[in-house]
């Protein structure tokens, strides 16, 4: 992907997560989200390219949000597939916390799994090998004893982030008869399952259930960090199942690897809404310029890069 198209989607980012800081604290989900979406699209659709959003934030019937299925750029160029969520963690925005992001994913048409907006289960680790250490069809104990071996370390020596949710108490329960460090976070598996990958972080591996958009987004992104993930759909009924099969999901049960989630040439951006451990988050000084923090990751060349922008700029109505 050239330069400058990469360049107009970290513009989508970045007002995605400028609209959205405004309501920084301001208690409203429904108005910091639409402030995300609105900006993300209307720089989406003045880059030219064919672009789908096969991930995003529910289906047309949940409209003003950006669909599965919608279109957006120019119609002219390249046929592009994006996953997207122009506001991770909106409720923590609204609530003056940390941890909120803007995130977009690209890649050519076909590359990423066009799946529902349901749950998914999910695995991970930072370990770039072809010998597969983590499987869904294992228990927890099994996947941790393989990353344990892998690393020539105690499984005691293991540490593990899960989202801090009823529907993870049992797992949580087992990480503890395992003496294993469980990191609980309140939001954001896409930053939970990149930390994975982190030295600093001293996170070992991901684990638990949460958005199916989000595990796409965070299998683009370790395409360019190197790691292993696997996800499976969650259907809470049988009309999601429904819906997963018109999209083309032959098998409901199917365990996604990496590979099946993102393929091809991806690149994954995502700009700080407010401070995490990934990115700094928007800082609007009293001249009003205002600095974005960005980081792009690129599968093609495996790299990583992290910019600021400073400029005064206005989010158009």
């Amino acid at each position: 992907m050239d330069a400058k198209l990469i360049f107009d989607f970290i513009l989508a980012t970045e007002n995605a997560a400028i609209a959205a800081h405004r309501w920084y604290g301001l208690g409203d989900s429904n108005l910091a989200d639409q402030a995300a979406v609105d900006a993300m699209r209307k720089a989406l659709n003045k880059i030219n390219m064919d672009g789908t959003v096969v991930i995003g934030e529910g289906e047309r019937d949940k409209a003003p949000m950006l669909y599965i299925g919608e279109k957006v750029g120019t119609s002219t160029g390249k046929k592009l597939d994006i996953a997207l969520d122009p506001l991770e963690c909106t409720d923590l925005l609204v609530k003056g916390k940390n941890n909120s992001l803007a995130v977009l994913a690209v890649a050519d048409s076909g590359g990423f799994l066009n799946a529902p907006d349901v749950y998914m289960e999910k695995i991970a680790i930072g370990i770039n090998t072809n010998e597969q250490i983590i499987n869904l069809d294992n228990s927890i104990k099994q996947n941790l004893s393989e990353l344990a071996k892998f690393k020539k370390c105690n499984i005691s020596d293991l540490s593990v982030t899960v989202l801090d949710r009823t529907r993870h108490e049992e797992i949580i329960a087992k990480l503890r008869e395992l003496n294993i460090r469980v990191k609980l976070i309140q939001d954001g598996d896409v930053a939970g399952i990149i930390a994975t990958t982190m030295q600093d972080a001293n996170i070992d591996m991901y684990v638990g259930t949460g958005g199916a958009p989000e595990g796409v987004l965070a299998a683009a992104a370790l395409r360019s960090l190197g790691g292993q993930m696997c996800g499976r759909l969650i259907f809470k009924d049988d009309s999601e199942k429904e819906r997963a099969k018109l999209m083309g999901i032959k098998d409901i049960n199917k365990q996604y690897r990496l590979n099946d989630l993102a393929s091809g040439d991806v690149v994954f951006i995502a700009t700080g809404v407010t401070n995490s451990s990934l990115l700094r988050g928007i800082e609007v000084n009293s001249e009003g310029n205002v600095s974005a923090n960005t980081i792009v990751m690129d599968s093609s060349s495996n790299t990583l890069r992290k910019m600021l922008t400073t400029k005064k700029i206005t989010i158009e109505n």
